[in-house]
């Protein structure tokens, strides 16, 4: 994979050759895989070669490949589908990074994002969470690059066509879905953390990223302790440059981290907590559509928050779940209490599943599953629920029914308390949950009256650091904050990210600047997409909002670029190549 524009001269090859093994090849006969932006050079089935035609452009989802194999086959036959191809600079799964947007500034970088339905640009495939597979890869890379993969490494050797160049090896043994595959070039290095874990980076960072991901084995272990082995045998974690759209990404045996965790933020055990989930819940058992992310996601919140339990308190989880209950009353927001893309499961048809991404999954999710915990008998009676789903859907992809079949089955002694449950205004309603569960408010309780001070106060006095969202205060208050607590020293993204919200919520106009610089300096787009709304909802600042985006915008993770470029209404002829 290469982009002549940012990789020339760096000995990448342009094209890919793709081998895809099909056992049962019988049901094949017309082989459909999903592309976006490919260029199809041939098609060869057992080395003959293969008919193949792309069907019409979608505005998002592509183009389907259909591939006739040249010969009759019978069950149980194995067929050997080689398909060369080469990707487009706009491959929305792919940034490339020229060696001045890496730490080191001497060698480009290029990784890969692909959830929810990237992977089309980057591999022809069957772009589906309702297909699982695993993978044997080689890459080539020069020899001051490395290639790391969602795999196993399984060894290298100097390219025998290049002396200058090493192929590296990965195989994935486990079944997996497209969305969570991953190659990464990139000059970097890497520390162990512990016995089935290193953390990778550039090598500016390795080691603070060693320091903080210390913790990590002791998160595998207990959430082994709650839903069983492990089945993936390497968990890596590769910290990447600071345009990686997310806080993290379960891609198996080498989660992805934004490097704003390495700022001493308070989120990066919630983080590195939930990515590890994941492993059970989203990449073990799987969403059958995009239309059930929450099933992914709802319960991985649900498994991270036990995890923060069992290694803190119980208050812990629950100040967790108050500030996370806080983000989804933040997505219904902004999306609007009636949006149907604030239902749990939302209709995704004709819809971006990107365009439908929000906190309402994870936060939705989790207050339904806290719901039935608390229906059901507390959390550990639920997790043995969890536990035991885990283990009946282990390898496969399910739906929102077979779920809630499974939990009446599992609970067949409580099918009454469950039929009471309004499983409608759950799952099919927009907004609010009809339930707000009544959380344990002992860690918050500090916050909400200093916070309420701050609202009400008439005269100044001096409190610890405010750690929460307030609502717009006036101007002179903010000030005041800032004089008290010198909060613009704060180099924590969270805080600094929630501490410039409320300057330009409040009409800060000296605050403005530094919003715009913390949405651009990094790609997180929990921090990028809100703080650019926010600073286009400044009416007076609102031409600056989208003359710093197209400015920026080059440099930004395709996906964050495509969905600010919609938040800051930035039409396509304002737009540029990526």
């Amino acid at each position: 994979i290469s982009s002549e524009q940012n990789f020339s001269g760096y000995g990448l090859s342009r094209s890919n050759n793709l081998r895809i093994s099909l056992i049962n090849v019988w049901f094949y006969l017309l082989q459909t895989l999903d592309t976006k932006d490919l260029k199809i050079i041939s098609a060869l089935a057992n080395g003959q070669p293969a008919r193949f035609s792309l069907g019409p452009k979608h505005s998002f989802k592509g183009t389907p490949l259909d591939i006739t194999l040249p010969f009759e086959i019978s069950r149980g036959q194995h067929v050997i589908v080689e398909v060369t191809y080469e990707t487009s600079t706009s491959a929305s799964a792919l940034q490339w990074l020229t060696p001045e947007q890496t730490a080191g500034k001497k060698q480009p970088y290029l990784f890969s994002q692909c959830q929810a339905h990237h992977c089309r640009s980057m591999v022809p495939c069957q772009d589906s969470p309702s297909v699982k597979h695993t993978y044997y890869a080689q890459v080539s890379v020069p020899k001051d690059l490395v290639a790391v993969m969602s795999a196993m490494r399984d060894g290298q050797e100097d390219d025998p066509q290049d002396s200058n160049r090493t192929i590296y090896r990965f195989r994935q043994p486990v079944l997996f879905l497209p969305s969570v595959y991953c190659i990464t070039i990139v000059i970097t290095c890497s520390r162990e953390i512990g016995p089935r874990s290193r953390v990778w980076s550039e090598k500016e960072f390795v080691d603070k990223a060693a320091f903080e991901f210390s913790e990590t084995e002791t998160m595998l272990k207990t959430a082994e302790d709650l839903v069983g082995p492990y089945v993936w045998g390497q968990y890596d974690i590769l910290v990447l440059p600071p345009s990686f759209p997310y806080g993290g990404m379960e891609n198996p045996c080498l989660t992805f981290a934004t490097p704003t965790l390495l700022a001493g933020d308070k989120s990066l055990s919630d983080v590195i907590a939930h990515e590890i989930s994941h492993s059970w819940t989203g990449n073990l058992v799987t969403n059958k559509t995009w239309e059930h992310f929450w099933l992914n996601e709802g319960h991985t919140v649900y498994l991270e928050r036990m995890i923060g339990r069992c290694m803190k308190s119980e208050q812990f989880r629950q100040f967790d779940a108050i500030g996370g209950w806080k983000d989804l009353q933040d997505s219904v927001n902004t999306f609007g209490a009636n949006n149907p893309l604030t239902n749990l499961v939302p209709s995704l048809q004709d819809v971006d599943p990107d365009d439908a991404f929000s906190s309402v999954p994870y936060e939705k999710g989790f207050a339904l599953l806290y719901h039935l915990e608390e229906l059901m008998g507390g959390p550990e009676v639920f997790m043995g629920f969890v536990k035991s789903y885990i283990q009946m859907f282990a390898y496969s992809s399910v739906t929102t029914e077979e779920w809630k079949n499974y939990l009446f089955t599992y609970f067949k002694d409580k099918v009454n308390i469950l039929k009471k449950v309004d499983w409608n205004a759950w799952m099919f309603t927009p907004g609010m949950p009809p339930v707000k569960p009544q959380y344990d408010t002992t860690l918050a309780d500090a916050c909400i009256a200093l916070s309420q001070k701050w609202i009400k106060v008439k005269t100044w006095t001096s409190h610890g650091p405010v750690l929460i969202v307030l609502d717009p205060l006036p101007l002179s208050h903010v000030k005041k904050m800032q004089e008290v607590y010198d909060l613009n020293a704060y180099m924590n993204s969270e805080i600094r990210f929630r501490w410039l919200r409320l300057c330009v919520r409040s009409r800060w106009e000296e605050a403005v600047p530094t919003a715009l610089k913390m949405a651009t300096e990094q790609g997180r787009m929990k921090f990028t997409r809100p703080l650019f709304r926010e600073v286009y909802n400044f009416e007076k600042y609102r031409d600056e909002a989208v003359r710093v985006f197209l400015a920026s915008q080059a440099a930004m993770h395709p996906v964050t670029s495509g969905l600010v470029a919609k938040d800051l209404k930035v039409g396509a002829s304002n737009t540029t190549s990526l």
